[in-house]
């Protein structure tokens, strides 16, 4: 998946000053598997100090039935005998009961077959080939946010592509690849449409409201109108960027700079098989929506709780569409290979989808840990104590939300620079930041929004981003000359100009009070009664 693989390998080129400094502080850190191992043995000593502290507070929706007031909440040591036992006899269920894994080895069923059928790069290329080379950026720039949904194939046949494609048209080819990486990357929350990245996202936000205020539904949905705002913001911003300050700053491409493999055939037209199967792959899609509304609407309404309360009666609906997703994937790329002649009978989707889980391996290895570590912080009462005193300091700042939510933005672009996995900075400040943020009336969605807003701006400029190698290789082809300082300078304005949109459009958002997506607004009643300033 996007920035889940493994840490890139150390590249000879040398970069100084700030980013030599994070370049070199990065690859300190251990593993995001190994972070969180340490995490917990420091866990486990935190929970010690506080227990013998004393350190309490008082749950904001537990009420002691014979006093009638907050029941109070002390930290526990997980070295206690219960904490023990518990960590060795429920490391099953801890790890199998972990929200964002089923979340995502579904979907990814879906994506692996539509992935190794051809579909998503062969849509890719469909997109942006023939194109007129005025709208040539924005449209790279916009196939680069959908390809999101396609996981690696955005980065390994997308970005690549723009390179040639610009050549093609007398353009500099590595604004072509920058544009495209600034989308898919520096756009990397941002879509028309949900997708395997909320369903990892959304997955840990719905086990962080858990280890405070108990049973919660996420809705995958939840940023729907958010991401598709945020497709439409950055696609002009990448657009401007790119066509008066970054190709300008190129100048005039000299071929004699490029290396010996700087063309192939990426860009080469789509054959009568691959126009068949997107044919193919086109009407199974509008056969999932046509299934999923007649669910909605059809006799019995199945998707739809008429029993509940008008805001309640879609919830099946928003659960459903983990499963949506994942079928909408699946019958795709099938048919998609049909067509193309690149799925001969079921025993080769059958293998698509073993190669989907095989290339989920890491993240399996990492969910694991994260998963022990999200647990233990809600054994120990940390996460509950530290959501209601931060909240309480945060209230006496009378901070606007607006405020608090940059804080968070800014907080998670700084962290993306040191970290690249999303799914472990979000296991990570999600348990403490998620029931924070709920006590002052912010809702999950609306937390979830703001960190994807900074883990997207810093992607694309630093170097322990696992496919910034990927990016520079790419670059070498076409200007053997490019180095790690060339391509951060690069994609530098970029990275400000998102991160400038992202914060504007937040403030706005909030401010105007805005849906995030069906069923999910910004504010919400806070647990217990409002803490929120004013």
């Amino acid at each position: 998946m996007n920035k889940e693989a493994t840490p890139h390998a150390n590249n000879n080129d040398q970069v100084t000053g700030m980013l030599g400094w994070i370049e070199r502080r990065g690859n300190q850190l251990p593993d995001p598997v190994f972070l969180f191992i340490w995490l917990i043995l420091f866990l486990v000593i935190i929970s010690v100090v506080a227990n013998l502290a004393g350190l309490s507070a008082a749950h904001p929706t537990d009420i002691d039935p014979q006093t009638g007031s907050k029941r109070i909440i002390f930290a526990t040591s997980l070295l206690s005998a219960e904490n023990i036992a518990r960590l060795w006899i429920e490391m099953p269920k801890t790890f199998t009961h972990f929200h964002p894994l089923g979340y995502v080895l579904v979907v990814m069923l879906g994506a692996g077959v539509a992935e190794r059928s051809g579909l998503f790069a062969t849509a890719m290329r469909a997109g942006v080939r023939d194109t007129p080379s005025a709208l040539l950026t924005p449209l790279v720039v916009t196939i680069g946010m959908l390809g999101n949904l396609a996981a690696d194939a955005a980065y390994v046949v997308l970005i690549p592509l723009a390179g040639i494609l610009f050549h093609a048209a007398g353009r500099h080819p590595i604004a072509g690849i920058a544009a495209a990486f600034a989308g898919v990357s520096g756009g990397f929350s941002a879509n028309l449409l949900p997708g395997q990245l909320d369903a990892l996202l959304f997955g840990i936000t719905e086990a962080a409201v858990e280890t405070v205020f108990g049973d919660f539904s996420a809705n995958i949905a939840g940023n729907w109108f958010f991401i598709a705002a945020m497709t439409v913001i950055f696609v002009p911003v990448i657009w401007f960027i790119t066509d008066n300050m970054i190709e300008p700053r190129l100048g005039t491409y000299d071929p004699s700079q490029a290396s010996n493999d700087a063309t192939d055939d990426s860009d080469k037209p789509l054959s009568a098989l691959e126009r068949k199967g997107l044919v193919y792959a086109g009407w199974a899609t509008l056969f999932v929506i046509a299934l999923w509304i007649f669910f909605t609407l059809g006799p019995g309404t199945p998707l739809i709780d008429e029993s509940a309360k008008a805001e309640a009666q879609m919830t099946p609906f928003y659960q459903s569409l983990v499963a949506a997703f994942f079928l909408l994937f699946l019958l795709a790329g099938w048919a998609y290979g049909k067509g193309a002649g690149s799925i001969n009978d079921h025993r080769d989707l059958v293998g698509m989808m073993t190669g989907a889980m095989e290339d989920l391996a890491y993240y399996l290895v990492l969910a694991f840990a994260a998963a022990h570590f999200v647990a233990m912080f809600a054994w120990s009462g940390l996460g509950l104590i530290l959501a209601v005193h931060g909240a309480d300091f945060l209230a006496a700042t009378s901070l606007p939300a607006w405020a608090l939510l940059t804080a968070i933005i800014l907080i998670s672009s700084l962290l993306n620079l040191f970290v690249g996995s999303a799914s472990a900075k979000w296991a990570l400040i999600a348990p403490v930041m998620v029931p924070m943020l709920m006590l002052l009336g912010i809702s999950p969605e609306m937390a979830t929004a703001a960190y994807r807003v900074g883990d997207s701006a810093t992607n694309i400029i630093t170097p322990l981003m696992v496919y910034f190698p990927l990016i520079l290789i790419f670059c070498q082809r076409w200007q053997s000359s490019f180095g790690i300082g060339s391509l951060t300078a690069t994609m530098l304005p970029y990275s400000i100009g998102l991160m400038v949109a992202g914060l504007l459009m937040t403030i706005g958002w909030v401010v105007l009070d805005l849906p995030l997506g069906p069923g999910a607004g910004v504010f919400i009643d806070a647990p217990g009664g409002s803490l929120a300033p004013g």
